[in-house]
């Protein structure tokens, strides 16, 4: 047989790397489509002449996508398989990126951001599930982080290249054609998604939902051995035959819980304000009075730690737990958004300034950025995991598009402003905090089978 890779301490199988690798370039897109706007929301406002209102519009335009994309994506990827639907998604990556390079009029380009969104909603609610239900137990964690690691990566290498893009011209060529090529470029990696996918093989579990038991055992032999495989297929088996499968059954009472987590988790990990900072980082600083070249550079710098800190997060969601790691981080994050808020309040701007936006990158990335999604792919049962995957990221695809739709809004109002926008951030981070204390178990080291006969018999 041949020897199998390594990830850490433990062997990695050539299927499991494959389909890591495939959820980090679903992960990347995310990332890229989520952060590109960043850098061209401001040539876009002076390329169609946008009021504070559309350029809202503008950047949460994607997002509008998002939401009916992940509604839909759990109903068919339970019907027709993770693999297949993440065929789809790719081929919206590319088409969006083709079609926002070159639109004609501003309804063009919410358009063809609205195709995008349908594949962010989609395989951001897939990604995690594809890893979790291949993975084994052990290290599904920093598996499951690796999604996390390329949305970071995909913001991360997409603000650089905004930045590159930026420098090549002056304002009137940025503003004419610079915001195109932005755009434009997410149709190479969505290619190479859809190459992956052609070599990566179907959600075992899935599988033997859908009665093809032999092919699940062969590719959890290949993951684990015939040992992991008999115990693996049993173990879903045993589960499937209690379960009915139906939508409705999220709402029951021994799956409410759960439910509750999921979407309380998924909230708060957008009004804590980050997709603020992912959208409107480069008008964030030059509102503080940084010019237009250095506010290009302080988000490169913002990607760059949301990078690094992601990587602690990698290491230690295995070790130390979820739940640890959530109320450090939370902890971390409150302080550093308050502190945003008082340096706007006080005028204070500058490094200051940066280094409190890049604690909170850092917290967040630690923390409330990798594990609601590592949590939520894990804590519903295998039938219907797909449908509450939906809830969750239509949930936070929701939040998202409100956060969006608002901070310019917020932020460009005189009796508001951002030391008011950001303190309320902080208010959702420390109600975060509390909610986590109280209300979110530690799953590291069970397997799905085990934490799904938790919340029956908890």
């Amino acid at each position: 047989m041949k020897q199998p890779a390594s990830l850490g301490d433990a062997p990695v199988s050539s299927s499991l790397a494959l389909v890591t690798l495939v959820a980090a370039t679903g992960g990347f897109l995310f990332g890229y489509d989520t952060a590109v706007i960043n850098g061209a929301n401001q040539y876009l406002k002076a390329h169609f002449q946008l009021n504070p209102m559309q350029e809202g519009i503008a950047g949460a335009s994607a997002i509008l996508g998002c939401i009916p994309g992940a509604m839909f994506a759990g109903f068919l990827s339970d019907r027709f398989g993770r693999r297949k639907v993440l065929f789809l998604c790719a081929l919206l990556y590319a088409v969006s990126g083709v079609l926002s390079a070159i639109p004609r009029t501003f309804m063009e380009f919410l358009a063809a951001r609205f195709i995008s969104g349908l594949g962010i909603g989609s395989s951001s609610m897939i990604c995690p599930i594809y890893i979790a239900e291949l993975a084994p137990a052990k290290r599904r964690g920093r598996l499951g982080s690796l999604f996390q690691l390329g949305i970071v990566v995909g913001v991360f290498l997409t603000l650089l290249a905004n930045a590159c893009i930026q420098n090549l011209g002056d304002e009137i060529w940025n503003a004419r054609s610079g915001w195109r090529w932005m755009l434009g470029a997410e149709a190479v990696p969505a290619v190479w998604l859809l190459a992956l996918l052609f070599f990566v093989p179907e959600s075992p579990r899935w599988l033997i939902g859908a009665g093809r038991d032999e092919e699940a055992r062969r590719i959890l032999e290949g993951v684990g051995g015939p040992e992991h495989a008999r115990q693996e297929v049993a173990a879903v088996k045993a589960v499937l035959r209690e379960e009915e499968g139906r939508f409705s059954e999220l709402f029951h009472s021994r799956f409410r819980r759960p439910l509750v987590v999921a979407v309380l988790l998924m909230a708060f990990s957008q009004f804590s304000g980050i997709n603020a900072i992912t959208y409107y980082s480069t008008k964030i600083f030059t509102t503080a009075g940084v010019g237009v070249k250095d506010s290009f550079l302080s988000s490169v710098i913002v990607g760059l730690v949301n990078l690094l800190l992601t990587f602690v997060a990698i290491a230690l969601v295995d070790r130390a737990g979820r739940r640890p790691l959530l109320l450090f981080g939370l902890t971390m994050q409150v302080m550093a958004l308050a502190a945003v808020g008082w340096m706007f309040h006080v005028g204070l701007n500058g490094r200051p300034l940066l280094f409190a936006i890049l604690a909170f990158i850092g917290a967040f990335a630690m923390a409330l950025g990798p594990i609601p999604w590592i949590l939520c792919s894990e804590i519903f049962p295998t039938k219907v995991r797909g449908r509450a995957m939906s809830v969750a990221t239509f949930t936070i695809w929701t939040a998202c598009y409100i956060v969006a739709q608002t901070f310019p809004m917020l932020n460009d109002n005189p009796s508001i402003g951002p030391a008011i926008t950001f303190w309320v951030y902080a208010a959702c981070s420390l109600a975060a905090l509390w909610f986590v204390y109280a209300m979110v178990p530690e799953t590291k080291g069970r397997t799905l089978e085990e934490i799904e006969r938790r919340w029956q018999h908890p």
